[in-house]
């Protein structure tokens, strides 16, 4: 049996919590798409821990992790992610593995990223320069390196040798950039190879044979919905494909196998970078709810951009992705507002949209349709049940339940796990 989790508006949703929440239940943990630019958060006993690559479940000691081969890897950045779990405690050993066919990223996949961001000017995405995009592009001009090419010393120098050719021209006759040297990239990266040892294998045939035992994998997903190459807010979008689709294609899994899909969404809407945001708030009102919301990037530091809560969007999220159901996340960061707005639709020349738009003229140009909900005062923090809660936050849940069709199964009112409520 798969679960698959995902994000349903432009990451950031507390994936991280989430899936750490519900990783109790499962026996392995799989990463599906993204790369070291997704920072999950997760707070246990007070203690906080960021990861990038390791899937979230890692902090069981009893869960097997994966990162499948729809990810694409950093070895430096991975390698100090295990050395920085085992610092802290978490023994890793035989119980997390990378997928052989997963695509590696090197330093000249982070200097191009960075370089053609530059270059596009005004039309610069604002990515965050770790070379996701770069080696993705690689992988699809069949040019990459695999962790199984990447372990392999005789395919590493010739699949560098290739690549270095491409990307030396590329920084010299273009770009006007200093070239590369293969033998120093090489020298650099022989102590990630060896780190990587014993932890790359065929995953795809792994989790099918767990799967066929009876294994319960939870399939974690990076970013969110609105950041997938296909159907996100294009092109201020990742550079794969994070719905749950995403989870076939990045681990090699039947979608026969997948019996649930939950969506994460925050109780109001984050987006960080470029990129159009309709019901953004600027000004004070948009700076409060950073502050509050503590809405700052895991990865990069970058203070999100804060808006109302778009059913529009998490209703298109929800089909997109055959979401069964939702875990609502940060509403506690919503308390204190006098008035909580919702919006509902957009408009734009004149006519009215209640769906999600792929037209960027009218994506980035509309006004929203908003209804207005009355707010409360109380610190939610600390309830335990749904009828517990303030009469007007369960009216919000309630009517963005009708709005977007799709049940709330749980409401998260902070950041550790046990401030978790099931409705």
């Amino acid at each position: 049996m798969i679960t698959v989790v995902l994000g349903t508006q432009w990451g950031d949703e507390g994936k991280g919590k989430v899936i750490d929440y519900l990783a109790e239940d499962v026996d392995i943990v799989a990463r599906y798409q993204g790369g070291a630019n997704a920072g999950h958060t997760v707070v246990v006993n007070g203690r906080q821990f960021i990861f990038h690559l390791v899937p979230s479940g890692i902090l069981y000691p009893d869960k097997v992790c994966v990162i499948g081969n729809g990810v694409v890897i950093d070895p430096v950045s991975f390698l100090e992610e295990v050395s920085y779990l085992k610092d802290n405690g978490i023994d890793v050993e035989g119980r997390l593995f990378v997928a052989e066919n997963a695509h590696i990223t090197l330093p000249y996949h982070k200097l191009l990223d960075q370089i053609e961001d530059r270059f596009r000017g005004k039309g610069s995405l604002g990515t965050t320069g770790r070379g996701i995009g770069t080696t993705y592009a690689d992988k699809f001009n069949r040019v990459g390196i695999r962790a199984v090419d990447f372990l392999d010393d005789d395919i590493f120098r010739n699949k560098l040798d290739i690549a270095l050719e491409l990307k030396n021209y590329l920084f010299r006759e273009y770009y006007k950039e200093k070239m590369l040297n293969k033998d120093k990239i090489y020298e650099e990266y022989k102590e990630a190879r060896e780190g990587m040892k014993g932890m790359v294998r065929n995953t795809s045939l792994y989790l099918h044979d767990e799967v066929e035992k009876g294994r319960h994998v939870l399939a974690e997903g990076a970013q969110g919905t609105f950041l997938d190459i296909d159907f996100g807010t294009y092109p201020y979008v990742t550079a794969s494909n994070s719905i749950s689709g995403g989870a076939c294609t990045g681990l090699g899994v039947s979608p026969k196998k997948i019996s649930r899909i939950i969506g994460v969404v925050k109780a109001y809407t984050t987006r960080v970078g470029m990129g159009p945001f309709p019901t953004e708030l600027d000004g004070e009102e948009g700076d409060n709810l950073r502050k509050t919301g503590n809405e700052y990037g895991a990865t990069t530091g970058r203070p999100r951009r804060c808006g109302w809560f778009d059913s529009v969007l998490v209703k298109f999220a929800c089909m997109v992705n055959g979401i069964d159901e939702l875990v609502m996340t940060k509403l506690d960061v919503l308390s204190g507002q006098e008035k909580i707005k919702i919006g509902v639709a957009y408009e734009f020349g004149g006519e009215i949209h209640n769906d999600y738009t792929f037209n960027s003229k009218v994506f980035s140009n509309c006004s929203v349709v908003y209804e207005e909900m009355v707010g409360w005062c109380d610190d939610i923090g600390r309830v335990k049940e749904y009828r517990h809660l303030p009469a007007n936050a369960k009216k919000y849940i309630e009517r963005i339940e009708q709005l977007i069709e799709v049940p709330i199964s749980k409401i998260s009112v902070g950041s550790s796990r046990e401030q978790t409520i099931s409705k």
